[in-house]
């Protein structure tokens, strides 16, 4: 059996079936990042829509209550001036306790949106579900931010991981060309490094993503 002065043939083979081996294992690890990467991505994606829809929400119940706002207003200033006729006054007085109501309902509901129901006390739940009916299900819009803010932070782990992973996985394929023994190992140690970083930012991406 020939040898030289790097090692055996046998050993060359042994380790070129190993590095072979965690090339296949970070390869793995690498598509089960991708496949977070994908998933989580696309809940960023739903998480940012939602966002804006309940900031766009909350902004129509504004410009609502500043409406109502604006017309209770007009209304105390006409009762002020004596511009009201006195057989009219049950009806205005009527209409500026609607008003007052509707005012404090839309507070009520920006609050909501903006918060969400688990943020808020039971007792000024004023939203239902569109398909129940059931009060206490909105999530807030900040819920939301902070949802889109985690997930992004999830996808920064995932693009970490991928560019680890596929270096080591490069460093792997290096490594099997190579002939000469010490400069084999050199790209062997330098692929178990990437792949090592590149598996604890796939671990911790998740943890984000699923915290």
């Amino acid at each position: 059996m020939e040898t030289n002065e790097e090692g055996t043939a046998p050993e060359a083979k042994n380790l070129e079936l190993f590095i072979g081996v965690v090339i296949a294992v970070f390869a793995a690890v690498l598509a089960i990042n991708d496949l977070g990467a994908g998933r989580y991505g696309d809940d960023e994606m739903i998480a940012h829509n939602n966002q804006t829809k309940m900031y766009n929400w909350y902004q129509a119940k504004s410009i609502k209550g500043t409406l109502a706002e604006n017309q209770l207003d007009l209304l105390n200033t006409l009762e002020k001036t004596n511009s009201i006729k006195e057989e009219h006054k049950n009806v205005v007085d009527s209409f500026k306790l609607a008003k007052a109501k509707q005012i404090k309902r839309y507070d009520l509901e920006k609050e909501e949106i903006l918060n969400g129901s688990a943020n808020i006390d039971k007792e000024k739940w004023a939203l239902k579900d569109e398909k129940t009916g059931e009060k206490g299900t909105t999530i807030g819009a900040k819920e939301w931010d902070e949802e889109a803010d985690k997930l992004g932070d999830a996808g920064d782990m995932y693009d970490l991981s991928s560019l680890f992973l596929q270096i080591c996985i490069v460093f792997g394929a290096i490594s099997l060309v190579i002939q000469q023994a010490s400069t084999r190992k050199i790209f062997f140690y330098l692929m178990i490094g990437m792949g090592i970083v590149g598996t604890y930012f796939t671990i911790h991406a998740y943890t984000i993503a699923m915290g």
